[in-house]
């Protein structure tokens, strides 16, 4: 369940993490194109979404094989 959890909770601080980000004025030079700062970032919040779901779906497997196992006994 802590698995799962954690999958969710993840998505939920980088999705508030990528807005933040996007409207920084950190993120952007003033011609309009990405910095090294939003840069950095962006790959830091798309490495958190894919181990974020990872460890999630990791977690939804446990509560499912826990649930069949209860299920059968």
């Amino acid at each position: 369940m802590a698995l799962f959890a954690f999958g969710i909770w993840s998505w939920i601080i980088w999705i508030t993490f990528a807005k933040n980000l996007w409207a920084s004025n950190q993120s952007w030079a003033a011609d309009g194109s990405p910095t090294g700062y939003f840069i950095v970032h962006a790959v830091l919040t798309v490495v958190s979404f894919v181990l974020g779901t990872a460890i999630g779906v990791l977690g939804w497997r446990g509560i499912r094989a826990t649930s069949k196992e209860r299920a059968n006994t």
